[in-house]
């Protein structure tokens, strides 16, 4: 499916890694500059150009990507793996929603979950855009609803094994 993108970064557009990928990459792109009134924890380096997030900061962190996606779709902004095991990197609100409507820059909200500081630098593969089509929800509110096996049994009920 085709998506309009304006890419005000310097950084190319987001691209699948192998063939068959669900998400593609996002990366950090500081041309711009940084809002440090999103940053908690964190500061920004300006002689290495390099976003330091200290153990349990978080930071906004801008693509200066703009999209224009199709009405039933979203754009979801989850972590990337290798970040999440190696660095305890993760997406604050995973997975984030870009709604069709929202015409602004692209910004990952990024956690370090880790023990050490993490740094971030330009053009640093941080997150996953994943296309996602979903139906909008319409309530049919009713007195009583339909019964299942599980009922009203809540968290951890199913056990682990």
């Amino acid at each position: 499916m085709k998506i309009q993108v304006v890419n005000n970064s310097i950084n190319k557009l987001p691209e699948y890694a192998n063939p068959g990928d669900a998400g593609m990459d996002l990366r950090a792109d500081f041309s711009k500059g940084l809002n440090k009134d999103f940053f908690f924890f964190a500061d920004f380096d300006e002689e290495r150009n390099v976003l330091l997030i200290f153990p349990g900061g978080r930071a906004l962190i801008p693509t200066n990507l703009h999209t224009s996606i199709p009405e039933g779709y979203e754009i979801q902004i989850r972590p990337r793996s290798g970040l999440a095991l190696k660095s305890g990197i993760t997406v604050l609100n995973s997975p984030g929603t870009i709604d069709a409507n929202y015409r602004n820059s692209i910004g990952v909200i990024l956690q370090n979950l880790g023990e050490e500081i993490f740094e971030v630098s330009q053009g640093d593969r941080i997150a996953q855009a994943v296309l996602n089509k979903f139906e909008p929800i319409e309530w049919e509110s009713v007195l009583l609803l339909s019964e299942t096996k599980r009922g009203l049994s809540g968290f951890g009920d199913s056990g682990i094994k």
